[in-house]
């Protein structure tokens, strides 16, 4: 009888052990399925989730602003991947006393800032247009509403043309279905891909595709560059991400991509996202070697971040032991404007 109670208590204990320990389903909102952020879930995913006990679904979106509110409303979601310049409107309205951006955004938290996402702004081949600063009345596709790619478009436009992109030419497909209706009925004059090289949609296209595109190219000397760059940054694509289309470098403009989480404060989830801050940084290599190019460009330093935003603290002081790093740290109704159409904020 005493050995059979003592089986019995080693039985409780082991199961006991093992559901204390038992993967964590969790979920990161990325953007399109052939877009850099869902290939940098997949590399957290598989190098990064498993030594954390976390079984991480990678899910596709429509982006970035879509990404804020799966965060804050959408179960199981724990991770997002979002563009800077998205994140920072939510923080600047929120200081205009916009409540639902104040909702949205106030309990978000960053775990680490990632890499510049570059915008490749494409023309067909024959196109007149040649630099950004040619894009003043033509028809324009920046990507799905809640995308990175159309909140850049449209905040991009305003910025060099001191004026909205005229609703006519603004249109909303996903990048397959831009692509080819640019270079078929023509109905659109360039479509907008926000991807950090190389994006997959445009390595993936034949040798063939050089009669049918080109990139349109930034020029930080020109007058209208001057109010985008307080924002956004020059890039160089390399003809080495996109082998079978350029034959030559070029400058495009880039925007900054964030790791993000949400104040959580339930022992349980704040133990597995620090478990998760501890395999970042113990596999950080292997997703150098292994993950998606862009990594390369990460590092785990956590800079100081822009007013308004805030490291999550235990992934903070997890990432900083790990690499010995120290510290830091009601209106009158007015008409709504793309951009807030794009976040949400508006219909």
């Amino acid at each position: 009888m005493m050995r059979m109670l003592i089986r019995c208590l080693a039985l409780a204990m082991w199961l006991a052990g093992s559901y204390a320990y038992a993967a964590a389903a969790f979920k990161i909102v990325t953007a399109d399925q052939r877009g850099t952020y869902f290939a940098i879930g997949n590399d957290l995913a598989k190098l990064v989730a498993p030594s954390a006990d976390i079984d991480l679904e990678v899910v596709a979106t429509d982006g970035s602003a879509a990404n804020i509110r799966l965060l804050r409303e959408a179960p199981g979601v724990k991770f997002a991947i979002v563009q800077a310049d998205v994140y920072q409107a939510f923080v600047d309205r929120g200081a205009q006393k916009n409540r639902e951006a104040m909702r949205v955004i106030a309990p978000l938290r960053v775990i680490l800032p990632l890499y510049n996402t570059e915008i490749h702004y494409i023309a067909r081949a024959d196109s007149e247009l040649n630099y950004l600063h040619d894009l003043k009345n033509a028809r324009i596709n920046g990507g799905l509403v809640g995308s990175g790619a159309a909140f850049i478009t449209h905040t991009l436009y305003r910025m060099m043309f001191k004026t909205p992109m005229p609703e006519q030419n603004a249109s909303f497909l996903p990048n397959d279905q831009a692509l080819v209706k640019l270079i078929t009925d023509k109905s659109i004059d360039v479509a907008v891909v926000a991807a950090g090289q190389p994006a997959p949609i445009i390595a993936n296209m034949k040798p063939e595709a050089q009669k049918f595109i080109k990139f349109l190219k930034f020029d930080p000397s020109h007058p209208t560059s001057k109010q985008p760059l307080s924002i956004y940054v020059p890039s160089v694509v390399r003809a080495s991400s996109y082998p079978n289309i350029l034959t030559e470098d070029f400058t495009t403009i880039a925007v900054g991509a964030f790791l993000v989480t949400y104040d959580y404060n339930l022992q349980t989830t704040v133990d597995y996202l620090v478990r998760f801050a501890r395999s970042l940084c113990q596999n950080f290599s292997a997703l150098q070697a292994k993950g998606h190019p862009k990594w390369r460009e990460v590092s785990l330093a956590l800079p100081a971040l822009n007013k308004g935003w805030t490291y999550y603290p235990p992934t903070t002081r997890e990432l900083r032991q790990c690499t010995g790093g120290g510290a830091t740290s009601p209106s009158t109704p007015r008409a709504c404007t793309s951009e807030e159409r794009i976040l949400g904020f508006c219909k």
